[in-house]
């Protein structure tokens, strides 16, 4: 089987960096969004680069030292995600491990400037060993641009073909995978399976909710549905929203899962289970459009005109 080394670019507007940080640096007692995650292995993470204390102290600093201006919109760091396919993995030693990721961490190093990392760090207790580089986005002349280091569509794919061309000299087993550029697809962030999973929790329950409605307690149990729908329904909209933009990769992911089924039943579920897993987003959008449709009309106009955050109506 093909094995690809992989490098993915997530870019952070505004303060989100705190749960990025416990994530990253494994600051949380338990994971339950994410089952993947071994705790008791986290003590063979290592990092390449450690951070010099919280990183939202570090970004601001470096924006500051800079002496850049920054608006609400703007890039204030970078999540850089590293891996490689599963089957590249296997048999390596923590040693040869280690050596993989040191070398994918140099090539971003050299690129992005050792000042700017946050951190670098490598989580060894998940199903897969992956490499999260968290650096501020400023050029050489300090200005804060993540469009200037990391550019359009087109000079992702230079990345792309750059980072192969600088790993497969020492691991020439490594294939360069069909950029994006050419199959239309994106990246579906890990975000968003993490969205589905507790929407569709709290659709459950509110499907419960409006199934227990009868003529005898339709007042109350109505005003406990609602109670959840108006907590869930603009949540819903958000993600429906963000999947839209994913709408090709999950439509080219549907058709391979219907090929993929009866290879995964006979032997190969386990490679297989990534590309179902993001299969079953479709599904779990679908599930939750028809719990929309089921919702009373009258129900879903009140819903309609409580007003958001902003002030407006929904």
């Amino acid at each position: 089987m093909a094995q690809h080394a992989i490098l993915r670019f997530e870019k952070h507007k505004g303060n989100p960096a705190r749960p990025l940080e416990a994530h990253h640096e494994r600051q949380k007692e338990q994971y339950a969004s994410n089952p993947d995650i071994d705790t008791t292995r986290s003590k063979y993470n290592f990092h390449i680069v450690k951070p010099e204390g919280r990183y939202y102290h570090f970004i601001q600093s470096r924006i500051e030292q800079a002496g850049c201006r920054t608006r609400k919109d703007s890039t204030r760091f970078v999540d850089t995600l590293v891996t490689a396919s599963p089957e590249f993995f296997k048999g390596k030693s923590p040693k040869e491990v280690q050596a993989f990721f040191q070398r994918a961490a140099d090539f971003l190093i050299d690129r992005v400037g050792r000042d700017n990392i946050v951190s670098a760090v490598v989580h060894m207790g998940e199903k897969t060993p992956h490499l999260h580089l968290t650096f501020v986005p400023l050029t050489q002349d300090n200005h804060l641009c993540a469009k200037e280091i990391l550019g359009n569509r087109a000079n992702l794919t230079k990345w792309q073909d750059n980072f192969h061309a600088y790993m497969v000299e020492k691991y020439p087993d490594l294939e360069r995978g069909e950029s994006a550029s050419k199959t239309g697809r994106k990246h579906i962030p890990t975000r968003l399976f993490k969205q589905a999973v507790s929407l569709s929790k709290q659709a459950r329950a509110i499907e419960a909710a409006l199934d227990g409605i009868n003529p005898l307690n339709a007042g109350k149990k109505k005003e406990e549905a609602l109670a959840m729908l108006k907590k869930w329904f603009p949540q819903m909209e958000n993600f429906s929203g963000q999947l839209k933009k994913y709408k090709v990769t999950i439509s080219d992911l549907l058709e391979e899962n219907q090929k993929l089924e009866a290879r995964a039943k006979a032997s190969e579920s386990g490679k297989m289970k990534d590309t179902l897993e993001r299969a079953k987003l479709q599904s779990d959008l679908e599930n939750m459009q028809r719990l929309v449709n089921r919702i009373p009309l009258e129900v879903l106009a009140e819903l309609k005109r409580q007003p958001n955050k902003r002030g407006r109506e929904l």
